[in-house]
C-alpha cells in the first residue's frame, strides 16, 4: 500500500523510532594511542600491495627500510607515479630542485598539478616530509571532501592554520588515527605507505566487488502509481540528487518531471485527481511535512500548509469530491492534529474536525464523511463514532494497552467496519464490526502463528479481496477467486518473485511490482484480459543478481525458551564457518524485518560479512504476548535476544567470536550502545546511527505531537520516576566505563525524534575518558539520512570503520 494511500485505513497510533576491531581490552574502552602505531603486519601489507600495482619500487623511493623517514622528494616520486600526472612544461621553480635531480619530474608534475606550493627559494626535496605536509598532500591529491566526521585532537592548538583542515579530512576518511596529530613529526615510508594504501581504498577493494556506490544510489525509477482514470502514470526518478515526481501516459508520450525540488527528496505522494498530484516534503529532515499540490504539467504547483513548526497529513484525497481534501495539521496546537478540508485550486482551508485534545487518529466513511475517531492517552484508546457528521461522537469500544482494534474502511454500504482486531486473543485477526451491535459479526481471518496486519481492499466491489500476513515472507488469504487467479497467474509470469499488486484500472490493466531478496524490484503493467506483460521499469538496473546473497529465514531459542525469528545473509560462496558478523536489530522497536531486498544488508554481505537480523521480543507481527514480553525490557531480555542470537551462530560454527560487530538505527541505534555498554565482550566494534543514549533525555524530549502516546512509552520502555533505577540501568550513557570496543556515531540535526544531544553526549562521555570516537554528523538530515550524498558518506566511513576493527 502507498505511503500517502487515497485513506487512512488504520488509526492505530503509530510512534515507532525509526525509519544505521581491536580485540577488546581487559579493562574499561581503552584510550587511543597518540598517532597510533601502524603493526608491522599492516606496513608490510600496504607495501606488498603497493609494489604489486607498480607505486613503489624500493629504489628512487627509499622504500626499502619502512622504519626510515620518507623524504619530501620520495614522497613526490610515489604520488606522480599513483596519481600518474602528465610531465611538467618546465623543470624550474624551486631554487633546490634543479632539473637534473631524479625527482626534479615528479616535483615539478606535483606544482604543476597544484599539489604542491613550497617557497620559491627551495622546495626541501632532502627533508624528512611531516605529518602535516602529508595531510596536505593527500587531500589535495584525493581531493578529501567533509564528510561531516567531527574530528578532535588534543594538540590542535599545535597544527598550523594551513594544515588544519587537512589534517581533519586525513581522520574523517580513516587514513590516520589517534587523539593526538603530532604535525611537526617525521612520517616513516611505512606510515607513508599505510596512509597511502588507505587513502586509495586499497583496504576494501577486491577485484569483481560490487561498488558501494550501486548499493545506495538512489533508484532509477521507483513509486509508480496509476492515475484514478488509469490513462497516466507518476513515479519518481533522481534528479540533481533528488527524487523527483515524474508523469508520462500508459501510451508513448514523453515523460514529463513535474516536480523540481533541489534541497529534500519528496517524501511520497497521492494522485488527488486525474490532472492533479499531492506530494509531501519536509524541511532538512524535521518531519514537519508540508502538502504540496501540482498538476501533470508541472506549471502549477502550490503549498496547500505553508505554515511554520506545522506537520501535515493526508486523511482523504475525496476521490468523490472534486478538488477538495481532508488533511490533518497540527498548527493550532503542536500536540494534536485538527482536521481540515482544503480546496487544492485556492489552497483555501476550512476547519472540519476540531481535536479536544486525545485524538490521536481520524476515519472517514465511503463518501469521504469524518465518521471515526481514536481517543488515547497512550494507555487507554477508545474507538468514537457517529451516524453522521453533524452527530456528536459516542464510544464504541475500548482498549488497554497492548490490545488492538484498528477499521480499516467501512463496508460498501457505511454501516459495518473492517478492522484488524486482537481483542480476547493473542494474534490479530480481520474482523467484521458492527457498531449498531457493538459487536464483530464475523472473522474474516486469522493465522494461529501470526498477526494478520492488512488487507487488499476492492472500492468497486465493496470488498476486502485478501487478507495479508506475515510469516517469513508475506502471504495472502485470498477471498474472492477472480483475485486469486490474477496474482497467481502474475506470479507465474515472475518465477522466482514476490509480487505486490498496486493498482488495477477498469479496463484490466494491472501495475504490480515483483522483488526478491537479490532484486529491489521491477515494475510491470500486466493485461488481465490478453495476459500480455509489459516491463516498465528496474528500481536498480545496475545490480547483477547473481552477485547478490540469500537471506534466510532462521529461527533459533532464547535462553528463556522462546522462539525467535529473523534472517541470517551468509556472504556470496562463503563457507558458513568463523566468518565475521555484523547484527543489525532494528528500529522501533516496535516493528519487525522482513524479507525483501536490503541494500546495506547486501553491502555488507559483498564485502564479507555474515549479517544478522533479529525479530526480538517486543517486535510486532507474532502476537499480543511476544510484543508485551519486551515491556520495560530494553537494554534487558531484548538484549539478551541478541546476545542469544551471536551465541547460536558462535556455537554453531557459523561466525568468528572475536570479529562481531553490531550496527543499528533509532532503537537500532541503542541497541548497538546497549550491546557494547552490557555485554561488552561479544562485541568487537558498535556502529550507533540516530541512537538514543539516555532514556530519561529521549523520554523528556518526545516530538510534541508524540504526547499522547507518553504514557505508553512509560509502560513499554519505563516511568522517569517510578522506574528511576531501572532506566539508570539500561541507560548506556551511565555505563561508557563498561565499554571496551571501538564506536562510530552518526547522527542527524534535526532529529525531531532522538535529538543531537543523544550522541553528543555518549560521544563527549567517551572523550573524556581519552576514547576516540568518530561522530559523523550531517546539519540537513533528521532521523536517518535522506540526502543520496549523505547515505554515501555514512556507509563508506561504515565501511573503512568495521574493515579496520573486524577485518584486519
Amino acid at each position: 500500500m502507498n505511503r500517502f494511500s487515497k485513506k487512512v485505513y488504520a488509526l492505530t497510533l503509530s510512534m515507532a523510532m525509526s525509519i544505521a576491531l581491536i580485540q577488546p581490552a581487559v579493562q574499561a574502552a581503552e584510550a587511543v594511542k597518540p598517532t597510533a602505531a601502524v603493526s608491522e603486519s599492516i606496513v608490510s601489507k600496504a607495501t606488498q600491495t603497493l609494489q604489486q600495482l607498480g607505486y613503489i619500487d624500493g629504489t628512487t623511493d627509499g622504500m626499502k627500510d619502512s622504519a626510515a623517514p620518507i623524504t619530501r622528494a620520495e614522497a613526490a616520486i610515489i604520488l606522480q607515479r599513483v596519481l600518474e600526472l602528465d610531465m611538467p612544461a618546465s623543470l624550474t621553480g624551486f631554487a633546490d630542485v634543479q632539473s637534473n635531480d631524479v625527482a626534479a619530474p615528479a616535483i615539478y608534475a606535483l606544482k604543476q598539478g597544484g599539489l604542491i606550493q613550497g617557497k620559491v627559494k627551495g622546495y626541501a626535496p632532502a627533508a624528512p616530509l611531516t605529518r602535516a605536509q602529508m595531510a596536505s598532500l593527500f587531500t589535495r591529491a584525493f581531493e578529501l571532501k567533509d564528510n561531516g566526521i567531527q574530528v578532535v585532537y588534543s594538540d590542535a592548538d599545535q597544527i598550523p592554520a594551513v594544515h588544519a583542515t587537512d589534517a581533519i579530512r586525513m581522520k574523517q576518511h580513516f587514513i590516520i588515527e589517534g587523539s593526538v596529530f603530532n604535525a611537526k613529526q617525521a612520517v616513516t615510508h611505512g606510515e607513508f605507505a599505510n596512509a597511502l594504501y588507505l587513502a586509495l581504498g586499497l583496504d576494501v577493494k577486491k577485484e569483481g566487488l560490487t561498488p558501494l556506490e550501486d548499493f545506495f544510489k538512489q533508484p532509477a525509477q521507483a513509486g509508480f502509481q496509476m492515475s484514478p482514470d488509469g490513462k497516466n502514470l507518476a513515479y519518481m526518478e533522481p534528479w540533481n540528487n533528488r527524487m523527483n515526481i515524474v508523469v508520462k501516459g500508459n501510451g508513448k508520450d514523453k515523460p514529463v518531471r513535474i516536480t523540481s525540488e533541489t534541497d529534500r527528496s519528496i517524501a511520497g505522494f497521492a494522485w488527488a485527481t486525474n490532472e492533479k498530484l499531492l506530494y509531501f516534503k519536509d524541511a532538512a529532515g524535521d518531519e514537519n511535512y508540508h502538502l504540496y499540490v501540482t498538476d501533470i504539467t508541472g506549471k502549477e504547483s502550490k503549498d496547500l500548509t505553508p505554515y511554520s513548526n506545522t506537520r501535515a497529513m493526508l486523511i482523504d484525497s475525496l476521490e468523490n469530491i472534486p478538488d477538495e481534501i481532508l488533511v490533518g495539521m497540527n498548527k493550532r496546537d503542536p500536540r494534536i492534529f485538527d482536521v481540515y478540508r482544503i480546496n487544492i485550486n485556492t489552497g483555501e482551508a476550512v476547519l472540519a474536525a476540531e481535536n479536544p485534545g486525545d485524538i490521536t487518529g481520524w476515519m472517514t466513511d465511503n463518501d469521504g464523511k469524518i465518521r471515526l475517531a481514536i481517543s488515547s492517552d497512550g494507555n487507554v484508546s477508545s474507538l468514537m463514532y457517529r451516524e453522521a457528521e453533524n452527530q456528536p461522537f459516542q464510544p464504541l469500544l475500548t482498549t488497554k494497552l497492548g490490545d488492538t482494534f484498528a477499521p480499516f474502511m467501512f463496508t460498501s454500504d457505511n454501516k459495518n467496519l473492517y478492522a484488524v482486531s486482537n481483542l480476547d486473543q493473542d494474534k490479530m485477526a480481520i474482523v467484521e464490526y458492527s457498531p449498531a451491535t457493538k459487536k464483530v459479526t464475523k472473522t474474516l481471518y486469522e493465522n494461529k502463528d501470526v498477526d494478520v496486519t492488512n488487507i487488499v481492499p476492492s472500492k468497486e466491489k465493496g470488498k476486502i479481496l485478501a487478507a495479508v500476513y506475515e510469516t517469513d515472507k508475506m502471504n495472502y488469504e485470498f477471498f474472492d477467486d477472480t483475485f486469486k487467479t490474477l496474482v497467481q497467474d502474475i506470479k507465474a509470469k515472475v518465477p522466482g518473485k514476490e509480487v505486490n499488486i498496486l493498482n488495477t484500472s477498469n479496463d484490466g490493466q494491472v501495475l504490480f511490482i515483483s522483488y526478491s531478496d537479490k532484486a529491489m524490484g521491477t515494475y510491470y503493467f500486466y493485461d488481465s484480459e490478453t495476459g500480455k506483460l509489459d516491463k516498465l521499469a528496474d528500481t536498480a538496473p545496475w545490480i547483477d543478481e547473481s552477485k547478490m546473497a540469500d537471506m534466510k529465514p532462521v529461527t533459533y531459542k532464547s535462553r528463556d525458551g522462546l522462539d525467535i525469528h529473523g534472517y541470517l545473509t551468509l556472504p556470496p560462496g562463503a563457507k558458513a564457518s568463523e566468518l565475521p558478523l555484523v547484527v543489525i536489530p532494528h528500529g522501533g522497536p516496535w516493528s519487525r524485518d522482513s524479507w525483501g531486498y536490503s541494500p546495506q544488508v547486501q553491502f555488507l554481505a559483498s564485502r564479507g560479512y555474515a549479517v544478522l537480523q533479529v525479530n526480538f521480543r517486543g517486535s510486532t507481527g507474532y502476537g499480543k504476548k511476544f510484543l508485551d514480553a519486551g515491556n520495560k525490557q530494553w537494554g534487558k531480555a531484548m538484549q539478551d535476544d541478541l546476545t542469544d542470537g551471536v551465541n547460536w551462530l558462535v556455537k554453531e560454527g557459523t561466525v568468528d567470536p572475536k570479529r562481531v560487530a553490531i550496527y543499528g538505527g533509532s532503537y537500532g541505534g541503542y541497541a548497538a550502545l546497549a550491546g557494547l555498554a552490557f555485554t561488552p565482550d561479544v562485541y568487537a566494534a558498535g556502529i550507533s546511527y540516530v541512537g538514543p543514549s539516555n532514556i530519561f533525555t529521549l523520554l523528556d524530549s518526545l516530538p510534541p505531537y508524540w504526547e499522547s502516546g507518553r504514557n505508553m512509552f512509560y509502560e513499554r520502555v519505563g516511568d522517569p520516576v517510578k522506574d528511576k533505577e531501572l532506566l539508570t540501568a539500561i541507560s548506556p550513557l551511565f555505563h561508557v566505563d563498561q565499554m571496551k570496543a571501538p564506536l562510530f556515531v552518526a547522527q542527524g540535526a534535526n532529529d525531531p525524534r532522538v535529538k543531537q544531544a543523544e550522541s553528543d553526549q555518549i560521544v563527549e562521555a567517551l572523550r573524556k575518558r581519552g576514547v576516540d570516537v568518530p561522530y559523523m554528523l550531517k546539519t540537513n538530515e533528521g532521523h536517518g539520512f535522506a540526502n543520496v550524498e549523505n547515505q554515501l558518506d555514512l556507509y563508506r566511513a561504515m565501511e573503512k570503520f568495521l574493515n579496520r576493527h573486524l577485518m584486519q
